[in-house]
């Protein structure tokens, strides 16, 4: 699995802005105070360029000393030391920057010092009434689906642990039992699912995030079903009281639920990482957004001319780790275009049945054959063709659904059909483009073949690699409207 290691920033990114408001509101409050109104700040050239510096300089900060790592366990004073250490550095970069520009003499040191003094207050007590918000709903869980592994006796224990030290929000959504075939029953309000013989088979088809293996030492550890997990991608931690090295995956420490662990992925990015890949989708996802909303105009009467109904499709998708979300994208095929998928089965050109292509689709708005054999396109080629009818997907990319660049979202009855090592492909979010989309989408048609190269985009992964691909979406859509 892509796993963001440890989730740093996407994990604090509530602190993260929180911080930032403290950081503005302070500097404002500190012109205030030095002058008596703010009604000049954001007109005097060397104010307004401080206020936006102060902010990259934060933010460059946080990122680059991990300013917010560990923030949940920081007791009051380590707290406020975290604060003026953040507060010292700002104020070191602030006068830097001062006495770098020409006009930097015309800001007020008074001003200077006096963000200091309120960004301290400021910030650290919005830090504390935010921890113990976010401490009382860790026993809510949170965003991150996980499912425990253990035998009975120590199960109970193990659910009581992770509530307790629910640092990374996990709902825990079930159990699998080694020792006893109990599913359909609950242990501490937890749902036992399968038993050690059809776990496998059971998280294949279900929303799981990460696994959490942990038996009682009188019991071994599952291997074999800890390689099946790995084989679908899944992110596995286990308990350092029993742990081997697994060859190619990449393996780090962590704690889960007041637990020691090594957690085996196919790949993960540090909250550097992490935070780049976040940020070109947030600005692709805006100018893509904007784009759309251009392409709208001249696109919606051609679709509802030639089909009338919605101009925009939406279908429910599946998403990273087999959680469910809606697509969107402009309709290009007629209303009853998933009736009569079915009947074109026989001329799918992905033997398999996994996922569905074929060479000339009459659901497609315009699409004909005539009484002599031509075939007829309309408005729904041309924008599939030119790829328009994608440009919607960039509000999943916004919404954090999607990223610009992934595997392909599968649809819900693709997913029943995966083998095991199928399933690594939805590891990470799916995006608007991917590795095998660039390496030639016409003329792949063995579906193993996506696959490899789905789960060696994730197992090589890399910021570099996500702008290479982009670079190859735009020349190949750049040829393919050049042939249309």
């Amino acid at each position: 699995m892509y796993r963001k290691k440890s989730r740093g920033w996407y994990k604090h990114k509530d602190f993260i802005f929180l911080d930032l408001v403290c950081l503005l509101l302070s500097l404002i409050l500190a012109y205030l105070v030095r002058n008596g109104s703010v009604r000049n700040i954001f007109e005097l050239g060397i104010y307004h360029n401080m206020i936006f510096f102060v902010i990259l300089a934060d933010l460059f900060l946080i990122i680059i000393f991990e300013s917010y790592k560990g923030v949940l366990r920081r007791g009051y004073y380590q707290e406020l030391r975290s604060v003026i250490q953040q507060m010292i550095l700002i104020e070191l970069a602030s006068g830097l920057y001062l006495f770098t520009v020409s006009n930097g003499h015309s800001f007020s040191r008074t001003v200077l010092y006096l963000m200091g003094v309120f960004y301290v207050l400021l910030s650290y007590g919005t830090r504390i009434i935010w921890k113990k918000h976010l401490i009382h709903k860790m026993a809510e869980g949170g965003e991150h689906s996980l499912y425990i592994v253990t035998n009975y006796n120590l199960a109970p224990k193990v659910i009581q642990n992770v509530k307790n030290h629910n640092y990374n929000r996990y709902n825990i959504n079930g159990l699998i039992i080694i020792d006893k075939n109990i599913a359909g029953k609950e242990i501490e309000g937890i749902p036992v699912v399968a038993d050690l013989k059809n776990a496998a088979s059971y998280i294949c088809q279900q929303w799981v995030d990460e696994v959490f293996v942990n038996v009682d030492t009188s019991y071994q550890y599952p291997h074999e079903l800890i390689n099946e997990l790995l084989e679908m991608g899944m992110a596995v931690h286990v308990n350092l009281a029993k742990v081997r090295s697994t060859p190619g995956q990449k393996q780090f420490v962590e704690t889960i639920g007041g637990y020691t662990v090594l957690t085996t992925t196919m790949n993960y990015a540090t909250d550097r990482q992490a935070l780049a890949k976040r940020a070109l989708d947030i600005l692709g996802g805006l100018a893509g957004c904007l784009l759309t909303g251009i392409i709208f105009i001249f696109v919606a009467p051609a679709i509802y001319i030639s089909s009338p109904g919605p101009i925009f499709f939406s279908q429910i998708r599946i998403g990273q780790n087999g959680k469910p979300f809606k697509m969107y994208k402009f309709r290009s095929m007629y209303m009853d275009a998933e009736e009569r998928r079915a009947e074109l089965m026989a001329q799918n050109k992905m033997s398999d049945g996994r996922m569905f292509k074929i060479d000339f689709d009459p659901r497609v708005i315009g699409n004909k054959i005539l009484p002599d054999g031509t075939r007829k396109t309309g408005i729904g080629e041309f924008i599939r063709k030119t790829s328009l009818d994608e440009f919607p997907q960039f509000w999943n990319v916004l919404n954090g659904t999607m990223s610009l660049v992934g595997t392909r979202p599968i649809l819900q009855d693709e997913l029943q059909k995966y083998e095991l090592h199928h399933r690594a492909r939805i590891a990470i979010k799916p995006g608007i483009t991917g590795m095998w989309q660039v390496s030639g989408r016409s003329d792949i048609t063995d579906f193993e073949e996506v696959v490899r190269l789905d789960t060696e985009y994730i197992s090589n992964w890399t910021f570099g690699l996500d702008i290479k691909i982009l670079f190859k979406t735009v020349m190949t859509v750049l040829k393919r409207e050049g042939s249309v």
